[in-house]
């Protein structure tokens, strides 16, 4: 199977609903990354939600900024942040144009170019940790800032319309990973059992449960 981008993408209509409903059935869905070195395929396997300015975690919960104003709209397109200084995270914009709201995507399994995603990660990497946890996902996709904003019907990202979302039975939600604030919301969800899901920590800096 070639990573093509003539491939059909996802329509603008499946980005252009709330983000609750946006990222579960995300799951199992094909991430299609075309890059100088060879193309790249990714099974999407863990996401987290994040419901702009009624979010505490968000970083839309302030309001629009220069940083975070791809979240805002159109739906479809990827809003790409450095996490500390450290890594990039790729998210995907959801929701209607002008309310801020986007998906993480957290993890994945790399189901094409796993030599190039290797030679990105370091060879001592095991398959299932290619793409594991945001930070590793985007490194070993080569996804970068300069992808903030790239409409992911177009490329050279692509979301496939290919195949069926995964049974609602394999689909397990929990709190997110890492943040400090709403880290008690039930806004991560992923596959049940994948071996390329990230592990859960609760951040050194959570502060007490919302209860949302």
């Amino acid at each position: 199977m070639s990573a093509r981008l003539d491939r059909t993408p996802l329509p603008r209509s499946f980005f252009d609903r709330p983000v609750l409903a946006v990222a579960p059935d995300l799951l199992g869905r094909t991430l299609v990354r075309r890059t100088p070195d060879g193309p790249l395929e990714l099974r999407i396997t863990e996401v987290e939600a994040y419901e702009g300015e009624s979010d505490p975690a968000s970083h839309a919960y302030r309001g629009r900024t220069a940083r975070n104003a791809v979240m805002f709209g159109p739906a479809g397109h990827l809003y790409v942040y450095r996490s500390h200084g450290l890594h990039w995270c790729a998210n995907v914009v959801t929701g209607r144009d002008g309310i801020a709201s986007a998906v993480l995507i957290r993890a994945g399994e790399v189901i094409e170019g796993v030599d190039l995603a290797r030679r990105r990660r370091g060879d001592s990497v095991e398959s299932t940790r290619l793409a594991r946890g945001p930070g590793n996902l985007c490194k070993a996709l080569g996804i970068t800032g300069e992808h903030n904003g790239a409409d992911l019907l177009k490329g050279p990202l692509i979301v496939l319309s290919e195949g069926e979302p995964v049974s609602a039975a394999l689909i397990q939600a929990g709190p997110r990973v890492g943040v400090s604030k709403a880290h008690d919301w039930q806004h991560r969800f992923y596959l049940s059992g994948d071996p390329t899901v990230s592990a859960y920590r609760l951040s050194p800096r959570a502060e007490p449960p919302t209860g949302a």
